[in-house]
C-alpha cells in the first residue's frame, strides 16, 4: 500500500470513528464488540447468544428490547464470517437517540488499521473507540534531548508535533578564576554536579523513552562539548543509546531548543511527515509569490476547476477540514443545485418552482476529491493543521489548494 492509499484509508477510518463518537443511546444500549484476528466467529457469536439470554432480564422494556434487538442484528452480520479479517473486526450497533422520544438503529462493521489485541463486549451509552483511536496515533515518534551544564530539555516528536516531557534545571555553580589548590579542588565540585545533573537527566530520559514502544530514534543536541559528554557517560539506558540517531549543535536548551533540534535535523529525518509537509507548502507558497501566479491555485472552485481539467500534479488538504459537497433536487422540476457546505446542511428552496428541495447526496469533500484525483493519477496529501506551516495553509488559504502540471 502506498504513503497516498495509507493515508487516505486513515483518514477515512478516523471520520467513520467521529461519526460513531456523536452517538449518544439512553440508558446502556449501545453496543461494541472487538474481535482479534485468530478468535473463530463461531465463538464470538455463542458469546453473543449468552448476552442475548442475560438482556433479557433487563428492567426497562425499552433498554431490554433495543439491546436484543442490537445482539440479533450483530449475529446476523457476523453470519458472513468464517474467520475475522487479518486484522480483525469491531462492530458497533445500538439505537440512537433522535428528535424526542424517537430513537434509530445505527449499524457499523469495521476492519481495524491494526490488528485488535483481546476480545470486547461492551454495551454502554456511548459507544467504546478508545482502542480504534490508540490505533490513529502518530507512528513516526522520535526521542528529543537538548543538554547543557545548566539546564536540559526531554521531549519527542511525535508525527508533526514537538511535544515538550520534561524540562530540569542543573545546580552546577558557574567556574571561578581562583588559582591553585582552591581552584583544583572547585574544579572537582563542579564535575561532580556535572556527573549528578547528567545522571539526572539519563534518568529521566530512561524513564520516558523507554515506556515509548513506537520510539524509532533519539536526536541529541545542545552548545559545545556538553552534549557529547553526556552521551559518552553512562547516563542513558544502552539500548536508548542504540537508538541515538544522530547529534546537533543548537544554542538554547530549553523548549525553543527543541525546535531548532528538529530544525537541524531535517536533512537526517528527511522522510518524516514534518519535513515532507514543509517541503510540499514552501512549493506552494514560491509559487503564489511568481508574478503570474505560478504553478499553484488555492481556493476551492480554482481547485475544483483545476483538478476537474486534470492539471494538477499534487492535491494538498488539510486533514482537519470538515466539508461536505450536497446536492439539492426539486420534486417537482427536477432541478439540482450543488454546493459545499460547512457545518449543518442549509434548507434550500426552488428557484423555478418555489416548493422545498431535497438533498439527494451528500459526500465528504476529501473523499470525493479522492475520487476525481485518481482519474487523472494526481498525487493527493493530507496536510497537519499541527504545524506552524500547516496552520497557516488552513486559515490562510482554506486548506485546499494545488501545484499544477502545467499553467492554466
Amino acid at each position: 500500500m502506498s504513503d497516498s492509499d495509507e493515508a487516505r484509508r486513515k483518514y477515512e477510518f478516523k471520520r467513520y470513528l467521529e461519526e460513531i463518537e456523536k452517538y449518544t443511546g439512553r440508558g446502556t444500549e449501545l453496543i461494541s464488540v472487538y474481535i482479534p484476528p485468530k478468535r473463530p466467529i463461531s465463538d464470538v457469536v455463542s458469546y453473543l447468544r449468552e448476552e442475548y439470554g442475560t438482556s433479557a432480564n433487563i428492567k426497562s422494556k425499552t433498554t431490554r428490547k433495543n439491546v436484543m434487538s442490537a445482539i440479533e442484528s450483530i449475529i446476523s452480520r457476523l453470519k458472513y464470517f468464517k474467520m475475522p479479517p487479518p486484522n480483525g473486526l469491531v462492530v458497533f450497533v445500538g439505537h440512537v437517540q433522535k428528535r424526542g422520544d424517537q430513537t434509530e438503529m445505527v449499524s457499523y462493521v469495521l476492519e481495524p488499521p491494526e490488528p485488535v489485541q483481546s476480545f470486547i463486549y461492551r454495551c454502554d451509552s456511548k459507544f467504546f473507540t478508545e482502542p480504534l483511536k490508540s490505533m490513529l496515533g502518530d507512528k513516526e515518534v522520535y526521542g528529543l534531548i537538548v543538554i547543557d551544564r545548566k539546564e536540559a530539555t526531554i521531549g519527542f516528536l511525535k508525527g508533526t508535533r514537538i511535544e515538550v516531557v520534561k524540562h530540569l534545571e542543573s545546580m552546577v555553580p558557574s567556574k571561578h578564576h581562583q588559582g591553585g589548590q582552591s581552584s583544583r579542588r572547585f574544579e572537582r565540585l563542579i564535575e561532580q554536579a556535572v556527573h549528578e545533573f547528567f545522571k539526572k537527566v539519563g534518568d529521566k530520559a530512561n524513564e520516558v523513552f523507554l515506556s515509548e514502544k513506537k520510539l524509532r530514534g533519539i536526536l541529541v543536541g545542545g552548545p559545545g562539548g556538553t552534549k557529547d559528554m553526556f552521551l559518552k557517560g553512562d547516563y542513558l539506558h544502552h539500548e536508548l543509546k542504540k537508538k541515538i540517531i544522530d547529534v546537533f549543535d543548537v544554542g538554547y536548551t530549553d523548549e525553543y531548543g527543541l525546535h531548532e533540534l528538529v530544525q537541524k535535523a531535517a536533512k537526517t529525518l528527511q522522510d518524516m511527515e514534518i519535513f515532507r509537509e514543509r517541503q510540499l507548502l514552501n512549493r506552494f507558497f514560491r509559487e503564489i509569490k511568481k508574478p503570474d501566479g505560478g504553478l499553484a491555485v488555492y481556493g476551492e472552485k480554482e481547485v475544483r476547476d483545476a483538478l476537474e481539467k486534470g492539471a494538477v500534479e499534487i492535491l494538498l488538504i488539510s486533514e482537519g477540514m470538515r466539508k461536505y459537497r450536497v446536492t439539492w433536487r426539486c420534486p417537482q422540476c427536477g432541478k439540482e443545485i450543488r454546493e459545499t457546505v460547512k457545518g449543518n446542511i442549509p434548507e434550500k428552496t426552488c428557484p423555478e418552482c418555489n416548493v422545498a428541495m431535497e438533498v439527494v447526496d451528500k459526500k465528504d469533500v476529501i473523499e470525493e476529491y479522492y475520487e476525481i484525483a485518481e482519474q487523472f493519477n494526481t498525487r493527493v496529501e493530507l496536510i497537519s493543521d499541527e504545524s506552524e506551516e500547516g496552520k497557516i495553509f488552513a486559515t490562510a488559504f482554506g486548506g485546499i489548494a494545488a501545484l499544477l502540471r502545467y499553467k492554466l
